[in-house]
């Protein structure tokens, strides 16, 4: 679990499967990155993050409200999406609930995160997709000290010629200078798939 002055990082809980059904479910979280779920597509997210653990130690986490545990987003760091330029990157991402827009959360979710990743992987940096028009994620994602890559810009795979979430981009962020390699993990290797 990761603690932060307002948040809760945590492995999902059965408790917290209706907060995130309810996020995949809503087009105004959804609009900008991809279709609704259903809830039986939402279970197989989770349990696809809850997968990533044991062979990379990565996964999104539930953002919780520190105060009730009360589930409000889905954040942390996956292995890169496969087809994309993001594999074999750590690759990080996050949802917030609407009702929770515009206090920071993801912002303190995401730092938090990358705080993680710098101590327990051997990352030299973490990457973020999203489709080209979300303005909004790619702002924090400057704020969080990304830097766009234009030379890989791609067209996502998982969307269909003319689909206007197709058009993707790629932030990256280099490992900080003072944040040197956990020991445990340089000794597992420098790739994603030896983490």
């Amino acid at each position: 679990m990761i603690a932060t002055e307002r948040l809760l990082l945590r492995p999902p809980a059965p408790d917290d499967r209706a907060a995130l059904h309810a996020m995949w479910a809503d087009p105004r979280v959804m609009a900008e990155l991809g279709p609704l779920k259903s809830a039986a597509e939402s279970d197989a997210t989770i349990a696809r993050h809850q997968g990533y653990r044991t062979p990379h130690g990565l996964g999104f986490w539930v953002t919780a409200l520190r105060e009730t545990d009360r589930a409000i987003g889905f954040c942390g760091l996956k292995p890169g999406a496969e087809d994309t330029p993001a594999a074999g990157e750590v690759e990080i991402g996050w949802m917030i609930a609407a009702e929770h827009w515009g206090h920071g959360y993801a912002r303190e979710a995401a730092e938090a995160s990358l705080g993680w990743a710098w101590a327990n992987t051997p990352a030299a940096r973490v990457v973020a997709i999203t489709s080209a028009r979300n303005a909004k994620s790619r702002a924090l994602m400057q704020r969080l000290g990304m830097v766009h890559l234009p030379e890989c810009d791609f067209g996502h795979p998982l969307y269909p010629p003319g689909d206007p979430l197709r058009a993707s981009v790629l932030y990256a962020i280099e490992r900080p200078a003072e944040r040197s390699v956990h020991p445990a993990a340089s000794k597992r290797g420098s790739r994603l798939w030896d983490i």
